[in-house]
């Protein structure tokens, strides 16, 4: 019966760690954090994360999942000001999920029924390249972290979300 106790914790205690080191919410996205320093996320990535432009992101692999990290060079405080920091955060794999469970696959349905008592949020249609046509089969969800000054956005296709982002709220 011992055995059995210790078995079970084990696996609780690995799956938790497993389930935190995929979380997603409006201020990191697994080891990733919104305002994280280069050489950390370079640290923690293994690799070298270069400046980006918005266009061209830096693809990192987190436990073989996808993630695109925007790399900018911004004011953070007056004890950084030109800091070269993580500014946003996207992925289209599955294992990234909140803590209400919302993930890759989930419906837009899902994510009203998650978030209706948040705070802040919004949900508009997306639009072509160009933008001069909205597109009609495509659009996001996005929840606003007033105190943090970010967001956590869910782009869906045909209602089921395809891509998680996070990013610096530029106030645009």
């Amino acid at each position: 019966m011992k055995k059995i106790i210790s078995l079970f914790l084990f696996t609780l205690t690995f799956g938790l760690i497993q389930a935190q080191d995929f979380e997603v919410s409006t201020l990191r996205m697994g080891p990733y954090k919104i305002f994280m320093e280069r050489a950390e996320g370079e640290k923690t990535a293994g690799t070298q994360l270069k400046i980006t432009d918005g266009h061209i992101k830096n693809n990192v692999r987190h436990n073989g999942e996808l993630i695109l990290i925007d790399v900018y060079e911004a004011y953070i405080s007056e004890a950084k000001p030109n800091a070269v920091s993580i500014m946003g955060l996207t992925t289209s794999s599955k294992m990234f999920k909140t803590k209400s469970g919302i993930g890759i696959g989930n419906t837009k349905d899902d994510l009203i029924n998650a978030y209706r008592n948040y705070p802040s949020f919004t949900v508009h249609p997306a639009w072509d390249d160009k933008g001069e046509k909205r597109l009609k089969d495509t659009g996001y969800f996005t929840l606003e972290d007033l105190d943090a000054g970010t967001q956590l956005s869910f782009k869906f296709v045909n209602n089921i979300i395809t891509q998680i982002s996070v990013y610096l709220n530029e106030g645009c």
